[in-house]
């Protein structure tokens, strides 16, 4: 059996419902679960390095607060909520520019506690996993997010950016070319990088998702919303493209869609990981 986690990074407060509802319900109608990477509390004028305003946030509609927490936006909780198939995991805090990126260890235990907070508050419960922005954690972030989940989900593990004690278990998986691993009771997953984007050729996309999903036994397939809704209108063909993943996951006899919790809960055994590897680092 092979297995597929779908994560969608960036549902916020400002997220319409009917651009998630466009892309994913032939995911939902064929009973696979989408994974929502959600922002608990965005902040609303958040930048990329070269200043662009991030494409999560949608047009400028007049005043907005500094910051909006999930919780504020009722009619797209209470969407998420009355379907099964959405499961939502914390990615972040504020999305403020490589924010996991810190230092500091009291910031990185504030902005975890804070986002945790504010999607218990949303009504979503205990998330499983942890999306860090930007994919990038520094070695305190690691550290911090590990005692509080069950699985982190990432691009890439760099060894200098992990704690000593886990670098030997990430090296043993390189070795094996094994994309994923455990250490100190956390799952760690990376991706074979962001295939469904706007950045990659879209004749060839259908193809590589496909490669990717049949050369191993987890595949994290990862993409962004806001990708979809060029300037706030709908690329047709690129949610074709998504339409025909689902399509394509759905056909596969010998293919399971799951979800962080699966993983993070034992209901699905990390492929690949003999016994005596769930052990604590």
């Amino acid at each position: 059996m092979r297995y597929v986690i779908l994560r969608d990074d960036d549902t916020n407060a400002l997220t319409p419902i009917d651009c998630l509802e466009r892309l994913y319900r032939p995911f939902l109608d064929r009973r696979l679960p989408v994974n929502l990477a959600v922002i608990p509390e965005v902040r609303t004028d958040v930048r990329q390095a070269d200043g662009r305003r991030e494409g999560f946030l949608g047009p400028r509609n007049g005043a907005t607060p500094p910051y909006a927490p999930i919780g504020g936006n009722g009619r797209l909780t209470d969407y998420l909520r009355s379907d099964p198939g959405w499961h939502v995991v914390q990615h972040g805090c504020h999305h403020d520019y490589l924010e996991f990126d810190s230092r500091s260890c009291a910031d990185l235990r504030y902005r975890i506690e804070r986002g945790a907070r504010r999607l218990l508050e949303a009504g979503f419960p205990s998330c499983p996993a942890f999306v860090a922005p930007y994919d990038k954690l520094s070695r305190e972030a690691y550290s911090e997010a590990a005692r509080q989940f069950g699985v982190i989900s990432t691009g890439w593990f760099e060894l200098r950016r992990l704690p000593w004690a886990w670098r030997a278990r990430c090296l043993f998986a390189k070795l094996r070319r094994q994309p994923h691993w455990r250490a100190a009771g956390t799952i760690f997953l990376s991706h074979p990088g962001c295939l469904l984007s706007r950045m990659r050729p879209f004749e060839r996309m259908l193809a590589a998702v496909r490669s990717a999903v049949e050369r191993q036994p987890l595949t994290v397939l990862v993409t962004h919303w806001w990708e979809y809704f060029p300037n706030h209108a709908a690329d047709e063909r690129f949610i074709g493209i998504l339409h025909a993943t689902a399509e394509f996951l759905a056909a596969q006899p010998d293919l399971r869609v799951i979800t962080f919790e699966d993983l993070a809960e034992g209901r699905v055994r990390l492929p690949g990981r003999s016994p005596h590897h769930g052990s604590s680092a």
